[in-house]
Formats: C-alpha cells, structure tokens, sequence
C-alpha cells in the first residue's frame, strides 16, 4: 500500500515522503533550526563547506514508528560531520524485533547530536529554541510521547554539556519545563520536575543573576498541596513538588549574591509546603534525641519523609542573615492548623530545626520563639503551654552549644509569662460564679497550672545545663524576682497580684530556684549562699507557708550539698549505726568555717523558727532534719557542732514549755526530729559517752514514749499523750550530761550552759507574722535560794547605747546585766595608751559582729557565781523543779 517515493526538493536535496493517505494528512512540523533554500545557503549556514548531502526530512511511516532525519551521500550512509546540525541526527521511536515498540531516543544518533553540541557549543541556542517551539507543539496537541522523546534528548544535552555557551541554551530549557509544569496532566508535570532536578544538581560555573525561580516556587509549592482525586497520583504530584522544592533550594542557596529564595514571600510558599506533607508522618519521633534521617525508600515514596528531608537541608544552608525568614513561617503554619495543642508535631518540627542549623544560630530560634511566646501571651493557656514546651525542647539542644547573648532574655521572658500566668489564674478565681462557671474556672486554674509547670520545668532545664559560673548569675537573678514583704529589692510587679498571688508567685519562682539549682556544685558555701542571696532566701516572709518554707529547705540543700549525701539521709529516722551511710565528708575550709561565723546565727534561727510553726507537715520536719545533718557533715568543726546540739535542746525545750500553743503533734513531731539528729551527730562525732547517753534515752523513749520517735509519730495512726507534764526526765536529753560527756572528749562545753536563744532582724518588726521579739524575749523570775546570797544582783540596768558606750571606755572589768537577756560586758585593758585605740576597735568589732549567745558565755566564765539568767533557765529545765519556768510574759505555769 503506499511505499516510500522521492521527491524533488530544494537544491542539492531530496525528500522522501510516504505516498500514504496517512502521510498526506500528516504535517511535517520538524524543520532545522535554518532555512535552506540552496545548497549555496546551506554552505553559508554550515560555515563556507562546499558539500552535497541529501537530506530525508520528518516523515510519518505507515506503521507511524516515528520521524527521522537521514544524512546521506550517494547511496551509502556516512557519519555526520562536525559542521551539521540538529536536522541531520535521529529523534525516533526504534521498532525492536518482532514488532515489539519502545518509546525512546535511537542511542546512535543521539549520541552523534550530543558530540555536535558539545564540539559546537555556539549552537546550542539554537537547538534549544528549535526543540522548545517543537515542544510547545506537542504539550499542544497532547502529543505525549514525542514530548517525552524531546524532554529526554534536552536532558541528555543539558548533561553533557559544560561551558558558557549553555546559559542560552538554559534559558529554553526553562521555558520546557515551565510549560510542562503548566499542563495539566501528572505525568507531564512530574516529567517537568524531574528535568528541573537533573538541571538543579549541574553545578555551572559563573551564577547567571537575571535568572529568577519565582514560577518554580510557586508552582512546586502548589503541586505539594495536590488534591487529586486518585491517591497514587496525588502522592506522585506532592513528591514531585518536595523534590522541584529541593532543587530549588540547591540552585540557589548556595550564592551568597543571590539570595532572593530566602525573601519572606519565597519562604512563605516553601515553608508552609514542607511542613504540610510532614503533618502526614504517621509515627512523629519523640526521642530526646537528633530526628532521625529518612531512608532512600522514604524519600522516594513518602512525602512526609521526603520534606523532613529537604526542610533539613534548607535549615542547614541558612546563614545568620537569613534564619528568622526560614523559621517565621513555622509559626504561621502552627498557628493557622491550631497544631500548638496537642504540640507533638510543634515539638518535632522545633527538634529538626535546632538540630539542622549551626549551633552559633540557636539564639535565634530562641528568641523567635520568645517573641511568639509573647504575641501569643492573651491565648488559651494549653496554646501558651504548648509554646513553652516547645521553648523547652529548644532550649534542651541549645544549652548543649553555644546560647547567645540571650540567657537572661530567656529567663526575664519566662519569669515575665509566669507572672502573667499566676495573674490569670488569680483574676480567675477572683471572677468565678457559683454553678458551671465554677467549673470552667477550675478548668482555666488547672490549665494555668499547666503552664505554670511548664515554665518552671523549662528555667530548671536550661539553668542546670549552664555553666556553674552563669547558674549562679541565674540564681541571684531569680531571687532578685522573688517578692519579700517591706523590701523593694525585687523587680516583679506584683501590684496586680493581692496576698494570694504574691504567695503563688513566691511559690513558683522557688521552685525555679530549685530546678536551676539542682546539680549544682560550688567549691566553698560562700560562693553557693553569698550574703546578697541568703539574706532573702531566709527572710520571714518566706516563712508564712510550710510549702514556702519546703522549698527555701531544698533550695539550701542544693546548694549545701557538695557531697551527694542527701539521699542517703532522706527520711527521717533513728538510723542504728550512720557508718553504714557511707557519708562522704571533706575537711571543713577556712572559708566555711568563716561562712558559719557570720552567717551561723541565720541558719540556726531559721531552723529553730521553722520547728515551731502550726502548719508543719511531715515533711518539713524531714527537710528541718535533713538541714541540720548537711550543716553536720558539710559545715561542722568542733564550734559549729556544739551550737547545733544548743539548738537542738532549745528545741526540745521549746516542745515542752510550749509558749507557742502547738498542737500534740507538732510538739512531738519536735521531739523526734531533735531524737533523730542527736542520734546523727552523736555518731559523727563519735563521742563514746554522748553516744550512750542518746542510745539509753531513745531506748527508754521506745518502750515508754514511742511517740517521741519518729518512726512513731509519722504514721497514718499514732496515739498521742494528752500532756507532757508528767514524763519523766529520762525521756529527755540532758544538757548536763551531754556537756560532761562532751567535755570529757576535748570540746568546749562553756556554752552548752546558755540557751540558744534566736536573734531579732529588722525584717521581723516588719512582718505580717506573729511578733517574733515576743518570742524571744523571755523573762526570768530569780528564786533567791537558788543561788548565794552574796552572788546576787539586786539592781540591774538596761542596755543602751550610753551604757555600752562607757563600757567600751571603761578600764575596768564591766558587768552589766539585763532584766531581758542578762548579759555582761567584758572590756579587759591593761591601761596602755598604745593599745587602746586597737582594744577599744575590737571591743567595738565584737559587739557589732559577735552572737549574743558567745558574748553571754564569754560573761559567765568571768562572773563568780552568779550565772546569768538564760543559764538558770537551762538549770531549771534540767533539775526539773517546777516552780520556775520561764515564759514570755513572766508567769510560771507548771510543766
């Protein structure tokens, strides 16, 4: 039927058509990039070659196995020459044995068009133009498989060739892909992005700076957003977008000159694009750990694992001038999809990022999120927990690397929010109703509480990843925030708050003091517990709740305990032989033992003060125990611990004249916690004598009184006495004979005769607590027999500014006593006019700086016979003679 027949052309060429119908029909759209009219043309289009060739132009055969372009010479084929063109090579459809066909180029003389291109490069333009202008025809008039030949000869090309002459050539590659992109059809598009990445991963030697991706941006993003009906081809178009997205990003990330794929309106498409095929992972990583990389299956086949990818590798080419484009829109896509609550995927996305950039960038994120975290600060609390948690995250993997300048702004922000926190949950309370509005106000409350924790958990965990050096800065800045009643040194407005939001924010900001102080390792006391933060740490106002008071324990813990031996002290108890422990203890340094002198006195009233408050708990008392053994192991030398056995006996007798009205409970509770102690320190000390003393009186408290012990009286049931009046002394520990048997082994008992007896602060006279100065100032009523009469004073004096003055200008020996606290001033001078000025200096220097109770024993020793008050007190508590008994006010009720 029709065979093949030649056809006069123009000169010096012949034409073979296909003298078939279907032939006829055809057209013949294939044309060289050149006119040729005469051969005479031809040799000027080819470069001055005076040569015949015969050309056989696109036909369409009657089995329609496609188009070919023939060079030929005479009747035998010949291999082309350097100086022809596209027109003369092979673009067709290879018809295999058997008649089995396969769509493809003919490898021959696609390999003869790419040794052309790459000896002529001048004329890659040219064939670019001509192949996109054919190609355009084809998209057309849905001619797929020439489109996939062209599209696969230009890759080909666009491979192979390396020089400045390809920039042209690009520019018509570009224009395919677009148009590819354009149609509307999967395949075409996917076949348009796969050209785009073949192109993206050419590295060209000099950038091309008019050349501008913003179409590939948009329309990639688009395809990632593909909602086709059919799920395969919808997963295919969302893969060939992340991956168009991809190639993107490496064309032209990497020129620091063009930059403009990182401008909002590029990140704002791109971004939002990832982050919507990531949402679709089915098993977000929750490990503490770096995301894990996708596989190659995953990137192939998964679109989830396939933008976790590229959204890595974008992060990991930002630089500091360009991180906040890239991260913003992260926020925006949260926020619009409402994925802050639950956070999972927040927290996952926040992971990648920190992980991905440069460590020296991470401040940035942080503040990023800070800056959120504070245009967010009027949304539901679960949106404001989830930001937190997500800071949380962050600030986990940053504190491991560089921080920034941004440490302080991380803690002031976050103290800020808490502040904002406690205010809601007290307006809140303030505003509820009766009926469902109660409800929904105990909703919000335990949502604030939600980021209330939050908070707290994330200052804890970026604190105690800081050096020790910024932990301390931490901590005094943390302090500084606490509010303290009649100071104006904390920078927390707390105007808005009442009472109630002032203990609630006392509370939070100590428990952010005890997160950032965990693990927390000094080497002297002084550098954990300076002056400027002991002070309003123990100050009263942190008294007023036994959870306030809880809390200031741990947090002096922390910071006492250089040793890890907390643990094996947790729990009060009587413990049988303390060697057991294993306790780990130092020599104490001379700048502890110069700690303990001027700051011993603090620490003993705020222990001896906290045994007596109403709302004790269980386990105040095993803090207060827990106290007192660190001060034992950590702080002690021979002075430091006989202090604490007068505290411990103050407290005891404090448990059993009861000035403070407390409850059965708390007076035993009392006593078990001094039972409890004294049975520690005897055994560190190890004093044979003291140890027996202690062993006997727990021994006789466990057959006779258990509720003396605190294995007894901190559980659930335990029989409480009606009154300690008729206990006999043995249940008690005597200061008389733990002075003997201390005295026996070398120490210094002078002072175990005067009663501790807490000093008075400024602070006190400004609490909103019960007067402490009525508890301290105790009246003793002298029975004349009780001493000799010629030892007794009849007049005493007041101590006043005169009195003192004179006695510091006095060569004599000056015994002043006082009807509150007896005290006699000691001035000893030998007359001599070049030590007085150093004398009266010193005198001066003691009385400023020394303890009340080390003068008053200074006082005893040097008085003859006549002991001064607080010393008979003790002798009346031991002798057990009931017509004395000292009070506040002067009475003498029985024990």
């Amino acid at each position: 039927m029709g065979g093949v027949m030649r056809t006069p052309g123009p000169t010096g060429l012949t034409v073979l058509t296909n003298a078939s119908s279907s032939s006829k029909a055809a057209e013949r759209d294939i044309r060289p990039p050149f006119d040729l009219q005469t051969s005479d043309d031809y040799s000027g289009a080819m470069g001055g070659h005076d040569q015949h060739i015969d050309f056989i132009l696109p036909e369409i055969s009657e089995s329609d196995t496609g188009f070919k372009l023939w060079k030929k010479r005479g009747t035998e084929l010949e291999s082309a020459s350097l100086d022809t063109d596209v027109g003369l090579f092979t673009l067709s459809i290879s018809e295999r044995p058997g008649g089995t066909q396969h769509d493809g180029l003919v490898k021959a003389d696609m390999e003869k068009l790419t040794f052309y291109a790459v000896s002529a490069p001048e004329k890659l333009d040219r064939i670019g133009a001509y192949l996109a202008e054919r190609l355009s025809r084809d998209v057309v008039r849905h001619r797929s498989g020439y489109v996939l030949i062209a599209m696969e000869a230009l890759d080909q090309l666009l491979m192979a060739c390396h020089s400045q002459s390809i920039k042209p050539f690009v520019e018509s590659f570009l224009h395919m892909v677009a148009k590819l992109l354009e149609s509307g059809e999967p395949k075409l598009q996917v076949l348009g992005t796969n050209s785009f990445v073949k192109f993206a991963n050419i590295e060209e030697d000099t950038p091309s700076y008019h050349r501008r991706y913003d179409f590939f941006v948009s329309r990639f993003s688009a395809m990632c957003h593909s909602c086709h009906s059919d799920p395969e081809i919808r997963t295919e178009i969302r893969i060939a977008g992340i991956r168009g997205i991809q190639g993107v990003v490496r064309k032209t990330v990497n020129d620091e000159l063009r930059a403009t794929i990182w401008e909002p309106q590029h990140m704002d498409k791109i971004v939002p694009s990832l982050l919507f095929n990531m949402q679709k992972t089915e098993e977000i990583d929750s490990r503490i750990g770096p995301p894990s990389s996708p596989t190659a299956a995953e990137k192939e086949e998964n679109p989830a694992g396939l933008a976790e990818n590229c959204f890595r590798e974008l992060l990991g080419r930002a630089t500091f001038g360009n991180m906040n484009n890239a991260v913003r829109p992260v926020f925006a896509h949260l926020d619009h999809h409402k994925l802050w609550d639950p956070n999972e995927f927040a927290v996952h996305c926040f992971k990648i990022i920190m992980y991905s950039i440069q460590a020296q960038y991470s401040h940035h994120v942080i503040q990023e999120i800070l800056g959120h975290l504070d245009a967010r600060k009027k949304d539901s609390p679960r949106v404001r927990a989830g930001i937190i948690q997500v800071l949380l995250e962050a600030v986990a993997i940053a504190a491991k690397g560089s921080i920034g300048p941004t440490v302080l702004e991380v803690f002031n922000t976050l103290l800020k929010h808490l502040r904002l926190s406690v205010e809601f949950e007290a307006s809140d309370l303030q505003g509820g109703s009766v009926g469902s509005a109660n409800l929904n106000t105990s909703s919000k409350d335990n949502d604030e509480k939600i980021v209330q924790n939050a908070i707290i958990q994330t200052i804890g965990f970026f604190g105690s990843n800081l050096p020790d050096y910024q932990r301390s800065e931490i901590m005094m800045f943390i302090m500084g925030k606490v509010p303290v009643f009649g100071t104006t040194t904390h920078t927390l407005d707390v105007s808005q708050l009442g009472d109630l939001g002032t203990r609630r924010i006392q509370i939070m900001l100590l428990r952010s003091l005890l997160m950032v102080t965990s693990g927390y390792k000094a080497k002297t006391i002084v550098t954990a517990l300076p002056g400027s933060f002991l002070d309003p740490l123990l100050s009263p106002s942190l008294m007023e709740d036994y959870e306030l008071r809880q809390l200031v324990l741990e947090v002096m813990h922390n910071l006492m305990d250089r040793h890890d031996n907390r643990a094996k002290l947790r729990g009060i108890r009587i413990i049988p032989d303390v060697a057991d422990l294993k306790i780990k203890r130092e020599k104490i340094c001379r700048q502890d033992t110069s700690f303990m002198k001027k700051n011993g006195q603090q620490l003993y009233r705020h222990i001896y003060l906290g045994c007596k408050e109403e709302d004790n708990v269980q386990k105040n008392y095993e803090l207060l125990y827990t106290s007192l053994a660190l001060m034992t192991i950590e702080l002690a030398n021979e002075e430091v611990v006989i202090d604490l056995i007068r505290l411990a006996i103050a407290l005891q007798d404090s448990a059993i004249i009861n000035e403070d009205n407390l409850s059965m409970f708390h007076r035993c509770g009392i006593m078990a916690l001094v039972a409890a102690y004294l049975n520690f320190v005897s055994q560190m000390i190890a004093v044979p004598a003291f140890c027996q003393h202690v062993s006997k009186v727990i021994e006789i408290r466990t057959m006779e009184a258990p509720y003396f012990l605190p294995e007894h009286i901190f559980r659930d049931k335990c029989m409480l006495p009606k009154s300690l009046e008729k206990h006999d002394k043995s249940l008690y520990f005597l200061i008389n004979k733990i002075s003997e048997s201390l005295g026996g082994s070398g120490y210094s008992v002078d002072r175990l005769s005067v009663p501790y007896v807490p000093q008075v602060t400024d602070e006190d006279r400004l609490s909103r607590r019960k007067s402490i100065v009525d508890t301290v100032s105790i009246q003793v009523d002298i029975l004349p027999n009780s001493f000799p009469s010629d030892d007794v004073v009849s007049n005493t004096e007041e101590i006043t500014f005169e009195a003192l003055k004179k006695a510091i200008g006095s060569d004599t020996l000056a015994v002043t006593p006082v009807p509150q606290l007896s005290i006699c001033a000691v001035v000893n001078t030998n007359g001599m006019e070049e030590q007085e000025k150093e004398k009266r200096r010193l005198v001066i220097e003691k009385f400023q700086k020394a303890p009340f109770e080390e003068i008053a024993a200074q006082c005893e020793s040097k008085c003859r016979g006549w002991p001064p008050a607080p010393a008979l007190q003790r002798h009346v508590l031991a002798s057990r003679e009931p017509s004395v008994v000292v009070t506040s006010n002067g009475s003498q009720p029985g024990l």
